[in-house]
């Protein structure tokens, strides 16, 4: 069975979909992924992934020339025939490309009403059940009371080494990777000033430790905060690197501290000894998927409200998350 899946639009949901892409592989699917650029490299790093597909499709546009193009490509070799598709993005738009590219059997949730697009309709949960992610995509493949592999990729070591070789990093050292930024909004992001504390925390009881402050062009702002605002020798990396570069840094970090983002499903799936810091969002629905990882979140009366910026204007769930905490733990993970 060749099967065409159209990946999420977000680093994290699309680590948080390789469950899913485990049982399609266990089922004897060949496994072709059709993806944003931006998320490419972590499918060329699972090992269930046969063939990854790369679609300049801008988030919010239909791009009806471009979509079509990409159904003709899909119809013949060296792609297609495919025999299903599975559409994880909700949109109307995301079930375009296999509709157009006549694949029989295409399978989704119903959202945005695309009934004459899906010939496999699965009914999304109510919002109450904020059911984990790695469950709701799984649950397409009906593979029922199967557990779940924890997402993992496969880091080829020589780029770990040449990665580090390219950013002037010494491997004998420990290295630090503090994500600071976070994609939906300010209410996900720890305060510039506890990463800043936190680093000299770090600095002070291991001097040799190197810190880097990894993340997106977009993160460069809060890392340059960050930088100002501590004593410690910090060495930003932000929007400097590329997503395989930025994998292969944490490949080899020592451990790694992160808001709820792309780079802490990364992290998890590489297996690496972190810290997870929530606030607006929710560790239940969207955990790091991983026994090194260790989550942070106080869970006071209004959290999580999944909302951009705090709508009580306090941001406590952030505030009072203290950096003596957070070092309280990553001590621990050093000294392990």
């Amino acid at each position: 069975m060749t099967t065409l899946v159209i990946a999420p639009n977000w680093i994290g949901d699309c680590l948080m979909a390789q469950p899913l892409l485990a049982l399609l592989k266990a089922q004897g699917q060949h496994l072709t992924v059709l993806t944003p650029p931006a998320a490419a490299a972590v499918f060329r790093f699972m090992p269930e992934v046969d063939a990854v597909i790369e679609a300049p499709l801008a988030h919010g546009q239909l791009q009806w020339g471009l979509r079509r193009q990409l159904a003709r490509q899909l119809r013949g070799p060296p792609q297609g025939p495919f025999t299903s598709a599975y559409i994880l993005p909700n949109s109307l738009k995301s079930a375009l490309i296999p509709w157009l590219a006549r694949i029989p059997t295409r399978i989704g949730y119903l959202g945005e009403q695309r009934y004459f697009l899906l010939n496999r309709i699965h009914r999304k949960p109510e919002s109450t059940e904020r059911k984990p992610m790695v469950d709701y995509y799984a649950a397409l493949a009906h593979t029922p009371e199967v557990t779940l592999p924890n997402p993992q990729l496969h880091i080829p070591a020589a780029l770990i080494e040449q990665t580090c070789q390219d950013f002037q990093l010494d491997r004998a050292r420990p290295l630090v990777a503090f994500c600071p930024g976070a994609e939906y909004g300010p209410a996900k992001r720890w305060p510039a000033a506890h990463f800043a504390r936190l680093a000299d925390l770090l600095a002070a009881r291991h001097a040799d430790a190197q810190i880097l402050l990894l993340g997106a062009e977009k993160d460069r702002a809060i890392a340059d905060q960050i930088r100002t605002l501590s004593g410690a020798p910090l060495r930003t990396l932000c929007g400097e690197t590329t997503l395989a570069q930025a994998c292969a840094l944490l490949a080899a970090s020592t451990a790694v501290v992160s808001n709820d983002s792309g780079l802490m499903h990364i992290a998890a799936a590489l297996s690496r000894p972190q810290i997870a810091l929530f606030g607006s969002s929710d560790p239940r629905h969207t955990p790091p998927h991983s026994a090194h990882a260790k989550v942070e979140w106080l869970h006071i009366e209004c959290s999580p409200c999944f909302q951009r910026e705090c709508p009580l204007g306090h941001f406590r769930c952030m505030n009072d998350l203290t950096p003596e905490r957070v070092w309280h733990i990553l001590s621990g993970l050093l000294g392990r």
